[in-house]
């Protein structure tokens, strides 16, 4: 039985991901401050819980944008 790499879980990769980031400098510097910003906006919105929220999103956001610039075709 051979094993096959699904495409999909590639781009899911670190290296997938760090080489998207040194591909599109300006899409890291932007998530670079939505990965920093999310926190403290959650703090000021909702306090301890808006925290946790704020870094699960920062979080997404990151693993997830390369997926999504590479459906929408960007």
């Amino acid at each position: 039985m051979s094993y096959r790499s699904d495409p999909s879980a590639d781009s899911f990769s670190a290296d997938s991901r760090r080489t998207f980031y040194e591909a599109h400098p300006s899409i890291a510097l932007f998530m670079l401050l939505v990965v920093l910003a999310a926190p403290f906006a959650g703090l000021y919105v909702a306090g301890l819980l808006g925290v946790v929220v704020g870094v699960l999103v920062s979080a997404a956001a990151y693993v997830l944008t390369p997926c999504v610039w590479k459906w929408i075709g960007g």
